[in-house]
């Protein structure tokens, strides 16, 4: 049987996921549906962290600061680190230093 995934899922998001032992704690196609959510999400939130950063806030990274303690909320769908990964991730997109996010 072959796989005919075509997206790309990095390293750090499958860290997401592993244990210790560099195993799935979660199966393969939940993992790869998670990361389209996060992915998606993190392209998402780009134009608002810019849209922030130019109206009403002048730090990135308390634009990043604030976007994470909202995704770490039970309300937003993601786990908490989900959200520490769609953070970094929006912060790779937007080319802006990533500030330590404490789980």
């Amino acid at each position: 049987m072959s796989d005919d995934y075509q997206i790309h899922i990095p390293p750090s998001f499958f860290a997401v996921y592993t244990d210790a032992r560099q195993r799935l704690r979660e199966p393969l196609a939940t993992v790869r549906a998670r990361y389209e959510v996060c992915e998606d999400l993190a392209n998402h939130l780009v134009q608002h962290a810019q849209l922030l950063h130019h109206a009403e806030v002048p730090s990135e990274e308390e634009i990043l600061l604030r976007i994470h303690a909202g995704l770490n909320s039970p309300e937003s769908g993601v786990s908490a680190a989900e959200a520490g990964w769609i953070v970094q991730r929006l912060a790779e997109l937007l080319g802006w230093n990533c500030p330590l996010l404490g789980e």
